[in-house]
């Protein structure tokens, strides 16, 4: 008997998989503290950044359907 691989959800609903397999991710650093940050990093951290192919690496193993 072979056992299915879930996804896990947490993956599903924080990345996104461009067409050619690269990892897309919101920025981090914007949820608190933010007296502590200055405009430029604020404006910097907006949007969505490409993963890092190290950790692309951990996170696809939580992703079967890539």
């Amino acid at each position: 008997m072979k056992l299915k691989l879930k996804t896990k959800s947490s993956v599903k609903k924080r990345f996104k998989f461009t067409a050619t397999g690269q990892i897309k991710m919101g920025q981090s650093g914007k949820r608190h503290n933010m007296r502590k940050r200055n405009g430029r990093m604020l404006r910097t951290a907006r949007g969505t950044t490409l993963m890092h192919p190290s950790d692309a690496k951990k996170v696809s193993t939580f992703y079967f359907h890539v």
